[in-house]
């Protein structure tokens, strides 16, 4: 370990954080999986599962709106709230299920509000670590909360699959109340401190306006702007649009994943094949900080590897195999993530962070709902195993649009990027 490591690590408000998150996405997995699977058990179908999830997965959608709100509003309170509201919630579930009335319905009523509480964690997260970490450390912070984010998440994934298989979905909804509970009160014993790098129009107005409920109703407007406005005419456009691509087939895999894995031997399956999901994205968290040196534009030709692992994993005859061709794919978008992180953070202010952060969530990942619907769909006609191939075309787009795009190619490595290597202002006009 690093001495910028061991800094990081001494860091009391970093380990609350980064322990509320592990718990917190434990849990988001936990009922996720249930969720879809039970979907799919009820009803059978993929238009169902995809529906479902497509509710899941809106704050991708809406996270735009969330920007300015974790921008201006205490970032504590939201954090603790968000995890009271899902954990009370899930219970609803088990509770149904006792009376024997646990249906479709009841899924689809309690899946909007789960959605809803969780809306902000994705730019709060960006938001909120450069105030409790140092510039310096930023990498090593965003390499190791990628792990629970976007990896640890997705191996409670495997083990949720086990759970049901063993005891039922309504079972772990149990099990994931307390996760919650766990998770709130880790992030009430977090403090905040200031952001350091801000825009001189972004500080003015904090000086002036006293973060409340109605000066973030007052100025939603203005902040939504701020985003768009940092974000049009740079590279982050395109960087959106492949983003936005492979989002949609991800869309597409997570709601035809109960079929698939049900298929190949049922919800121990299913849950094996998300964890390796999971896992692909949690060994590329851990290696992305060693490819900040490596040119960012050649990095994103590795997308196309992945594309073909994807493909493997659909045509061969072993469901082991499958399983590890499927965490092999996820890899590259793994270092990709961490690096996209670091990258954020370093080429723009901090006070925009949780607005850009938002509005490019939102661009990119408002396709991952619709990929979810239109994919349950497909699958209908097509079959599974048809639309699973299929969706290995969005790593594919990548690798694609990169090699007829010179500009993309010659992007610096992250661990020299700077503003104008990617057509960022300093200050919004």
């Amino acid at each position: 370990m690093s001495a910028l490591d061991r800094v990081l690590w001494r860091n009391a408000d970093f380990r609350r954080f980064f322990a509320g998150q592990f718990v917190t996405n434990a849990g988001d997995s936990l009922y996720t999986v249930a969720m879809l699977w039970l979907a799919f058990e009820l009803s059978g179908s993929t238009l169902v599962t995809g529906a479902l999830n497509a509710i899941l997965l809106l704050p991708w959608l809406l996270q735009v709106f969330a920007g300015p709100l974790v921008d201006r509003l205490p970032l504590e309170r939201v954090l603790v709230g968000s995890q009271v509201v899902q954990g009370t919630v899930v219970l609803v579930l088990p509770l149904a299920a006792a009376l024997n009335s646990l249906h479709v319905g009841v899924l689809f009523a309690v899946a909007p509000i789960l959605m809803l509480a969780s809306l902000l964690m994705a730019p709060m997260e960006t938001a909120l670590l450069p105030r409790i970490v140092d510039d310096e450390r930023l990498p090593g912070a965003n390499a190791a909360l990628s792990t629970v984010t976007l990896g640890l998440d997705m191996v409670f994934d495997a083990l949720g699959g086990g759970f049901v298989a063993v005891f039922g979905a309504t079972t772990l909804f149990l099990a994931d109340s307390a996760t919650f509970a766990g998770a709130a009160l880790l992030f009430a014993g977090i403090r905040l401190g200031v952001a350091t790098r801000t825009d001189e129009r972004t500080k003015s107005r904090a000086e002036s306006v006293a973060p409340t409920v109605r000066s973030v109703l007052r100025s939603y407007v203005s902040d939504l702007q701020d985003g768009v406005r940092m974000l049009r005419g740079t590279v982050f456009v395109e960087l959106i649009l492949m983003t936005a691509v492979a989002n949609f087939t991800t869309g597409v895999t997570l709601a035809i994943l109960p079929a698939f894995g049900d298929g190949l031997g049922g919800p121990a399956v299913y849950g094996l094949l998300l964890g390796a999901l999971g896992i692909g994205r949690l060994v590329g968290s851990l290696v992305g900080p060693w490819f900040e040196g490596v040119p960012y534009g050649r990095m994103l030709l590795v997308h196309g590897l992945a594309a073909c692992c994807w493909l493997a994993a659909v045509l061969v005859s072993s469901p082991a195999l499958t399983v590890v061709l499927f965490g092999l794919a996820l890899v590259p978008a793994g270092i990709s993530g961490v690096l996209s992180s670091t990258l954020n953070q370093r080429v723009f202010p901090a006070d925009l962070l949780g607005r850009i952060s938002a509005t490019k969530g939102t661009a990119s990942g408002a396709t991952l709902p619709l990929g979810s619907l239109i994919g349950g769909a497909i699958a209908e006609t097509l079959g599974t195993t048809t639309t699973m191939a299929l969706a290995a075309s969005g790593f594919g787009f990548t690798a694609v649009y990169v090699l007829f795009r010179p500009r993309l190619r010659r992007l610096p490595a992250i661990g020299t990027a700077t503003p104008d290597d990617f057509d960022v202002e300093a200050e919004i006009k």
